[in-house]
């Protein structure tokens, strides 16, 4: 007990210490809950900071948003993808520069960390479009893919063993995870969401992506959506987070809450590589 005891302090500490997000993301959150915000509103907030204004007009005009006619002006930005994209951008690039800072552990390279997020979320992406939700909420289930292993980065080197583990005993990552270092990814990305103040339907992407019959009925959807990105990711090796063999029992269910076919899934692989390659650009700025 007090060995469980002592790694959940060492974890605790690591997560104290990593970066705050700036207090521009901190406003940008706050603005964008609100229901009656204006995109003027959000511009004025966002404006004050160079660097985020150069980030979201660089993600703009890239090929991930494949858009005509160069943009020059957050608030057209803002006016042209919403209120919610933005703060998903602004959120995303702000995490990244943050984990890029804590990561320390060589177990997990952090190339192919975010090789294997960005599939995540480009596949999440492409699932609720598949679904047939609005291409409002799509942004949401891309950038709860792409943050939904977070709670990985505070794990040391110790986690060299658990990879090891993975490989010989071709378990889910998590139950190895339990098992040796008597905590996993999911309980420690609650700990990171909890300090970045993230929305209640991410925090439990990251906290529920390999349980997510324990997520509130809301978040099913996109929860079940981002764990069956994360089984197809896995399972075709895009990147790498040490899940090589994630749990098959849990894939009716997902199906069936997404309302899709494993064949529409597999059929997407084309699509999927093509909008990794555009999503790279997140990682540039």
């Amino acid at each position: 007990m007090n060995d469980r005891k002592a790694k959940l302090d060492k974890i605790r500490v690591f997560v104290d210490k990593m970066p705050s997000l700036s207090t521009t993301v901190g406003k940008v959150l706050e603005i964008c809950s609100r229901t009656d915000t204006a995109p003027n509103d959000l511009n004025k907030v966002i404006s004050l900071d160079p660097v985020l204004t150069g980030q979201v007009l660089k993600l703009i005009n890239s090929a991930y948003y494949s858009l005509m006619n160069k943009v020059t002006s957050l608030t057209r930005a803002i006016i042209m993808l919403g209120l919610n994209t933005v703060k998903n951008l602004a959120l995303s690039t702000a995490i990244i520069r943050c984990v890029g800072q804590a990561k320390k552990s060589k177990a997990l390279p952090i190339k192919e960390f975010w090789a294997h997020s960005i599939g995540v979320g480009v596949t999440a992406k492409l699932l609720a479009a598949e679904r047939g939700l609005p291409l409002a909420e799509r942004e949401e289930y891309f950038v709860a893919g792409l943050l939904h292993d977070l709670g990985k980065i505070p794990f040391g080197d110790e986690y060299t063993e658990v990879l090891a583990q993975v490989l010989k005993t071709q378990e889910p990552l998590t139950v190895v995870e339990t098992r040796l270092l008597e905590i996993d990814h999911e309980a420690i990305g609650e700990m990171i969401a909890s300090k970045w103040k993230l929305n209640a339907v991410i925090t439990d992407a990251i906290c529920h992506h390999h349980t997510p019959q324990a997520v509130q009925p809301e978040h099913l959807s996109l929860v079940a959506t981002v764990a069956l990105a994360d089984f197809y990711v896995c399972l075709f090796d895009i990147g790498y987070a040490g899940n090589r063999f994630p749990d098959e029992t849990l894939l009716p269910l997902l199906l069936k809450t997404c309302g899709l076919e494993w064949s529409a899934v597999v059929g997407l692989k084309a699509a999927v590589d093509a909008e990794i390659t555009k999503a790279e650009i997140f990682l540039q700025v």
